[in-house]
């Protein structure tokens, strides 16, 4: 790869990461799945360069175009706000498991098994406050008909609609989080796509469910794992992830800072847990057990004993 094209890509990422209240800590030379440079930007808060995130790209990529730069720059504007939040890396799921998402491979790759699909490696890590042990290592799949309705199969431009495809993986027991294993497909398809409202679409909550949610969210991100600090609530991811409305996720959050769960910042947006809220912790315990033995393999016991007409 040229000297010149990679000047030229680490130059819009830093006017980029500037205008969203970032600063490149460090560059580095990468390689992609196939071997294929990549260059790996470290993106610290402007006000807080101890909070970071990794941004990987493609050393060829070049997002001067208006239609890519307006992507480029939505995703970093919302990284800044999510690195001001308690844990940054962690979602969580509807069924009420707190992951963290991490080592993903950016971009998308080539399938080497002969299968028409790109492909993304990861791993998501369950983060219930205690030692690390359970994860999935995952192996998400683009299809060539979901493709193209991504504008670039670089890591601003899909890592939303991937976490939230693990996430609804997750949710329908089609993942195991295990101490060992071998990667687990992700398939992501036109079923998660929207043709008509050009979004994309992953579950059909309620209002009580969502609400359910922000709370879930705060009791674990801020509560458990973020040492008191403030999570943030009005996530986009969230909002995709949930089917609904930023602004829904802000009227929400008020209705429980106004039931005393959670205290919430004068912007309206990031929001700690109450004494009341962690008084939760049973419920979010059992419901954090459940969603494991959901996901857990189950087998048919009289086919294990030979009791078949198969």
């Amino acid at each position: 790869m040229s000297i010149e094209a990679q000047t030229v890509l680490a130059g819009q990422v830093v006017a980029a990461a500037q205008a969203a209240g970032l600063a490149v800590v460090s560059s580095v030379e990468g390689k992609d799945f196939s071997g294929g440079p990549t260059t790996r930007f470290t993106l610290g808060l402007a006000s807080d360069p101890s909070k970071t995130q990794v941004l990987e790209l493609s050393a060829a990529f070049d997002f001067s175009s208006a239609a890519l730069a307006g992507v480029v720059k939505e995703y970093l504007a919302e990284a800044a706000k999510r690195l001001k939040s308690a844990r940054p890396d962690c979602y969580l799921t509807l069924g009420g498991l707190p992951l963290s998402f991490g080592k993903f491979e950016w971009p998308f790759h080539a399938s080497t098994s002969g299968a028409d699909t790109s492909l993304v490696h990861g791993e998501v890590w369950l983060e219930d406050g205690n030692e690390r042990l359970l994860h999935s290592k995952i192996a998400a799949s683009m299809t060539v008909t979901f493709r193209e309705v991504v504008a670039a199969p670089e890591q601003p431009f899909a890592e939303s609609f991937i976490y939230n495809a693990v996430r609804k993986t997750m949710d329908q027991g089609q993942l195991e989080l295990v101490k060992s294993g071998n990667r687990q497909p992700v398939p992501v398809t036109t079923r998660y796509y929207s043709s008509k409202r050009k979004v994309f679409v992953f579950n059909d909550t309620t209002e009580a469910q969502q609400k359910e949610f922000l709370a879930a969210k705060t009791y674990w991100l801020s509560g458990v794992l973020g040492g008191g600090a403030p999570v943030w609530l009005v996530d986009p991811r969230d909002a995709q992830y949930l089917d609904t409305t930023l602004d829904q996720l802000k009227k929400l959050a008020k209705a429980l800072a106004a039931e005393g769960l959670i205290q919430l910042a004068a912007d309206g947006e990031y929001a700690t847990s109450t004494a009341t809220l962690l008084a939760r912790n049973e419920q979010y315990a059992k419901e954090l057990a459940d969603a494991l033995a959901f996901t857990k393999p189950t087998f048919n016991e009289e086919m294990r004993g030979g009791h078949t007409n198969m």
